[in-house]
């Protein structure tokens, strides 16, 4: 019987991340967040992007759960921004992933 493998943190990590951003609607919305250097309300990306409030909502909800970005309510709004030190840890990551050994 073969053995399982047990991944390491950092390829977990990274799959998460990776599935985070594996649709073109997330990586918009990083891109935009990234480009304004500041936060935005989820109704503002409603009005820019061509989805239902609940299909934004979903992928909102993916990113934030890799920690690519992180909302604060303010009632009635939630308002997004990028989670920047996790960006610097995914930075990190996919360096050390992207090196290629010789």
């Amino acid at each position: 019987m073969a053995e399982k493998i047990r991944y390491s943190e950092d390829v977990l990590e990274i799959a998460k991340i990776t599935k985070a951003l594996s649709h073109p609607v997330r990586v918009y919305i990083i891109k935009k967040l990234a480009g304004m250097h500041s936060c935005c309300y989820s109704g503002d990306l409603v009005d820019e992007i061509p989805v239902g409030r609940s299909t934004l909502s979903q992928h909102l909800k993916e990113l934030k759960y890799a920690g690519l970005i992180q909302g604060e309510t303010e009632p009635p709004f939630i308002k997004y921004c990028l989670n920047r030190e996790n960006w610097e840890k995914a930075r990190v990551l996919f360096a050390d992933l992207l090196e290629l050994k010789k």
